[in-house]
């Protein structure tokens, strides 16, 4: 199932609820957004610099410009 912004969530489903069932929604929304401060991380938030150093192994005795110059020449033979 693909994600849906909260644009399409309102017009497709929100927008065509009942006036009581909007204002129902309304106040679960407000009442989960203030229990939880503002200041508070999310959950799923990861940082980028998580994956400082990951696969570090896989480049241990390669030469980076050695590798670029095959790159380069690969690039000079293409059609």
């Amino acid at each position: 199932m693909a994600t849906m912004t909260a644009k399409e969530i309102y017009e497709q489903l929100v927008k065509r609820l009942p006036r009581e069932e909007r204002l129902h929604l309304v106040e679960m929304v407000n009442k989960d957004l203030a229990a939880r401060p503002l200041d508070e991380p999310e959950k799923n938030k990861r940082s980028l610099m998580e994956l400082h150093g990951l696969g570090a192994e896989i480049w241990q005795g390669i030469d980076a410009q050695e590798y670029v110059n095959e790159l380069r020449k690969e690039w000079d033979h293409r059609p």
